[in-house]
């Protein structure tokens, strides 16, 4: 690298360090942050000779991109953002400390994918799903899906692995001349009911959607879940064992292994490494307290609320909402969600906007218990498990009250 990247790259390691000693966080953004004031181009100077991929979407991004972590690691030295810093200061962060690794995977936020992959020029780029989210900044879907097929026109070479299940996605990827589909599902359908293509009605028919209008229609997948394995692209079936819950993790392992194949890993040899991921700072982390067994999930949108719930043991669930800024300010998502899955169970909410929640769940017909503090809501059920579900910053306050359990 030319001296000033050098320079630029070593500041960014102290200060990451300087942070995480001081308590004052992980240190993924403060050190990107530093390198990127010295050296601009330090993104690009730190992804050069690397082989790399990159995972995009609304949800699921920071657990995809550490189960395809793991799979490429059957290859060598992985860099990634294991923390969720999904931004040009987080990847020049992660880089940075990772020092020379043959290969990078990198969460990537959906706004951003256009100046990452310009930085990065990546090998593979993993396309999860869109939908709405943080309705007060964040871009209409539509609109994101034709950034995304824009962003990727300009890269002919670059290889897509796209979930075939979600309409926006395909629209997004179905001009790239190297394409990959894996189908992992798709629940929340609330956002492509509109073919981005035509304005026309979209159809669905068990796993099948087709626009009514256009020839825009489901492609067919290489990669598919299949109870609870996935199939290849040969037909080869491969059995998943995750510590992780829920059946859109096994989706999410699809896509990991899509991806580690493009680097020329078997799946054989990968399936075995996903089993290793327990927990994604904080995400599924289990923490033992006052004889409670309590487990952290986030859900930060209408689409990752439902799959929490999925996720979801049939226990105690303490919800709790913010909106500061990193979660949006605007709570009016709430009513996109619908809580009946939480009946029949003791139900307590806390958070900054507790009251907005409590007004949703009393239009739901969910009983609930309003509570100050986590301390409050750990001693209020009985001994046994106790879900959270959190929307981002309330996420971190609960996971700083155990320690910043990772």
């Amino acid at each position: 690298m030319p001296l000033r990247a050098k320079v630029a790259s070593s500041v960014s390691r102290t200060a990451a360090a300087l942070s995480r000693a001081a308590g004052r966080g992980d240190g993924s953004v403060i050190g990107g942050w530093i390198g990127l004031k010295i050296d601009p181009e330090l993104l690009a100077h730190l992804a050069a000779g690397r082989s790399i991929a990159l995972v995009s979407g609304t949800n699921g991004k920071t657990t995809t991109t550490r189960l395809a972590a793991a799979a490429v690691g059957v290859l060598g030295p992985v860099a990634t953002n294991s923390f969720g810093a999904n931004m040009p200061t987080g990847h020049t962060s992660a880089l940075a400390k990772a020092g020379h690794t043959p290969y990078a995977v990198l969460e990537v936020d959906e706004h951003y994918l256009a100046q990452v992959l310009d930085a990065t020029e990546p090998r593979v780029v993993a396309l999860l799903n869109l939908s709405r989210d943080q309705l007060d900044r964040a871009k209409e879907v539509a609109m994101m899906a034709q950034g995304w097929q824009t962003t990727l026109a300009k890269h002919p070479d670059v290889h897509v692995v796209a979930n075939a299940d979600d309409p926006m996605v395909v629209w997004a990827a179905i001009g790239s001349a190297h394409t990959t589909w894996f189908s992992a599902g798709q629940r929340w359908h609330d956002d492509s009911w509109v073919c981005p293509e035509c304005g026309s009605p979209i159809e669905r028919a068990e796993d099948q959607w087709w626009c009514t209008g256009c020839p825009l229609r489901r492609p067919q997948p290489h990669w598919v879940v299949e109870d609870d394995g996935v199939v290849d692209p040969t037909g080869a079936w491969h059995k998943i064992v995750l510590q992780l819950p829920g059946r859109v993790n096994i989706g999410n392992a699809a896509t990991a292994l899509a991806v580690a194949a493009e680097f020329g890993v078997r799946p054989t040899d990968a399936v075995s490494r996903l089993g290793g991921v327990a927990s994604i700072a904080g995400r599924y982390a289990q923490v033992a307290r006052d004889g409670r067994s309590i487990r952290l999930l986030l859900a930060k949108n209408p689409a990752s609320w439902l799959e929490a719930f999925d996720m979801a043991d049939h226990a105690p669930t303490l919800l709790s909402i913010n909106a500061r800024d990193p979660d949006g300010l605007d709570t009016s998502w709430l009513f996109d969600v619908d809580f009946a899955p939480l009946r029949g169970r003791q139900v307590l909410i806390t958070g900054d906007r507790a009251y907005d929640l409590a007004v949703r769940l009393d239009i739901n017909d969910v009983p609930f218990q309003h509570i100050r503090t986590f301390t409050q809501a750990v001693a209020a059920v009985p001994p046994g498990r106790l879900e959270v579900i959190a929307n981002y910053t309330a996420f971190q306050d609960i996971r700083a009250e155990l320690d910043r359990v990772n």
